[in-house]
């Protein structure tokens, strides 16, 4: 007798989403609080009034006209925080799959990088930025190391303010030295006109210190220094920024809490403690790290040193946008080098080190206190700006049961289980659909510019670009030493044919 399929129960449609301005609560959710003891706050209630975080109970009681969302089965947490993602280069999502971190340097920074236009730009920021909301990262670092001009920032920051979420505009050029654009005077009044420094549109200024011993990036820390702007540098990048620029950073007064050191994959114990030292916070970018080669993940290292940790998506040229993949990522680097560590000694790891509570924490508060936001977003404290996420679907099988909440968001839920998303107090993703987003009008943007770098480049430039050449691989006939077995699968050593029963 067989048995009937299970019925497929019809789509039910997204009710209206609350109103901009309307109070907001989620009702009996899993509560992830982000406070200081990691607490799980079981059936309990979020109110939003005001654009802030006004309780956190259970059957709280809430003003007339509030809308309510059923949170059940579902986990509340803070907004994510993504501290370094080159947004405009998102309209080429994934054409740098095979990719290595050379081809990606030689792509951009020497050959085609030129060919963005402020439209490109703004396309990739665009896009960027309602991806970003769509997986509950409500705030990102726009590491823009692509305005070649004044009139590419404009378009940066024009396609962030047409998106309701939460940025921080990192000013970068990568075809000049950054003692030469900090310098010029667009950079001033473009700074001056359109960074109000608002926790809605923050401003640090992104450049990289190569260890050139004359260390001309001085100038540009000069320049942060009098704008009052943090800085962002990828450090510790296997062959391009090493020990040498962390050693002049802090030999000449240019290391502080308020610094963000991406990657810090290939650095000494010495540059450690001095970032330990002077409170900076390393942003990692595990699956970018795992792919090109900057470094093994170095989170191990920052835990061994005490250093903070945020976690970052680096670019959709190659990955994911999304910081589900980043917890995922990191959590099984982390470990997988403590077990390789213990196996090369004899030992064994009978307890993890590094916890799922722990990259949770990282992908929200800790990307917060990165940015000086500790106090605005990164938990659900009241009186805190209301960035919240609920992650739930009821029609994933991989949403029940959740029985170790943290667990569940660091290895099991992912970006289409989220469900609400609140920027500022405003609902801006509702019933697992993007509120008040044109995507049609995305997709026109995004297919316009890649249009313009594919004829730009050539069709022949742009299909290589894509599949960069496979070196051979030198192979012998056959690993295994200790027989002359050769098959016409192998590679031979010489012309002769194969006898017809090899």
């Amino acid at each position: 007798m067989s048995t009937p399929a299970a019925a497929t129960p019809a789509a039910t449609p997204a009710g209206p989403a609350p109103r901009p301005g309307q109070p907001v609560v989620l009702r009996r959710g899993t509560v992830l609080p982000m406070d200081a003891r990691r607490s799980v706050l079981p059936e309990t209630d979020v109110l939003v009034v005001d654009r802030r975080i006004a309780a956190v109970g259970p059957a709280l009681q809430v003003p007339e006209g509030t809308a309510e969302v059923d949170a059940s089965g579902g986990i509340v947490m803070p907004g994510m925080v993504d501290t370094h993602r080159h947004m405009w280069q998102t309209a080429m999502r994934g054409y740098g799959a095979d990719w290595t971190l050379t081809q990606y340097f030689v792509w951009y920074y020497l050959e085609h990088g030129r060919a963005f236009r402020p439209e490109d730009v703004h396309a990739g920021n665009l896009l960027s930025a309602v991806e970003a909301l769509d997986a509950g990262v409500t705030t990102t670092v726009d590491w823009s190391h692509g305005l070649q001009t004044p009139e590419h920032a404009e378009a940066a920051v024009d396609a962030l303010e047409a998106v309701p979420g939460r940025f921080v505009l990192a000013y970068g050029n990568i075809h000049a030295g950054p003692w030469e654009w900090s310098a010029g005077p667009g950079f001033r009044r473009f700074v001056e006109r359109r960074l109000r420094r608002s926790d809605m549109l923050g401003f640090q200024m992104a450049f990289d210190v190569t260890g050139d011993p004359q260390f001309p990036e001085r100038a540009a820390f000069e320049v942060a220094r009098e704008l009052d702007a943090a800085v962002t540098t990828h450090a510790g990048v296997w062959g391009a920024t090493g020990d040498d620029g962390i050693r002049l950073m802090h030999e000449h007064g240019f290391m502080d809490e308020r610094t963000v050191y991406v990657h810090a994959a290939t650095l000494s114990a010495d540059s450690y403690q001095r970032i330990a030292a002077t409170g900076g916070t390393v942003s990692v970018s595990t699956e970018s790290e795992q792919s090109c080669g900057q470094g093994y993940p170095p989170t191990w290292q920052l835990r061994s040193h005490g250093i903070p940790v945020a976690l970052s998506m680096d670019t959709s040229v190659w990955w994911s946008a999304d910081l589900f993949s980043a917890m995922r990522t990191t959590l099984g680097a982390d470990r997988s080098r403590e077990h390789l560590e213990a196996h090369a000694l004899g030992e064994t790891v009978t307890n993890c080190h590094l916890r799922a509570e722990q990259v949770v924490e990282w992908a929200t508060l800790g990307g917060a206190r990165a940015l000086g936001l500790q106090d605005v977003v990164g938990s659900l404290e009241v009186g805190r700006k209301a960035d919240v996420v609920l992650v739930k679907n009821d029609a994933s099988p991989v949403m029940f049961p959740v029985l170790n909440p943290y667990g569940h968001i660091a290895l099991q839920a992912q970006r289409g289980d989220v469900h609400t998303v609140l920027v500022d107090g405003r609902v801006v993703k509702h019933e697992h659909r993007l509120v008040g987003v044109d995507l049609p009008a995305v997709r026109r943007t995004v297919e316009a510019s890649v249009e313009h770098l594919r004829s730009a480049l050539g069709e022949e430039a742009w299909r290589r670009g894509m599949d960069p050449e496979v070196p051979e691989t030198k192979v012998r006939d056959n690993p295994y030493t200790y027989t002359e077995f050769r098959t016409g699968a192998t590679h031979r050593r010489d012309a002769e044919p194969l006898s017809s029963g090899a």
